[in-house]
């Protein structure tokens, strides 16, 4: 089980990845688009990414983004809220 301080971190980077293509995931959820365990499961996917700096770097950097990094475990849950 990944640390507290972990899912803290990979629920961030899962809210920004969101926020970076325009979705509002609590809108999502009241709308019924996606669940809350869907969205823990986002959380945990994200934990096993290996690639968490680089995410971090693009999230800084990047106003907005069209779609998640290739690497993105979540790119297929995250592409499908996209509006």
């Amino acid at each position: 089980m990944p640390s507290l301080k972990s899912l803290r971190l990979h629920a961030g980077l899962v809210d920004d990845m969101a926020n970076m293509l325009d979705i509002d995931l609590e809108e999502a959820t009241i709308r019924g688009d996606v669940s809350m365990d869907q969205l823990s499961e986002a959380v945990l996917r994200c934990t096993d990414c290996p690639n968490p700096d680089n995410c971090q770097t693009l999230l800084a950097q990047a106003s907005s983004l069209s779609r998640t990094p290739e690497y993105c475990r979540n790119k297929d849950l995250l592409h499908k809220l996209m509006p």
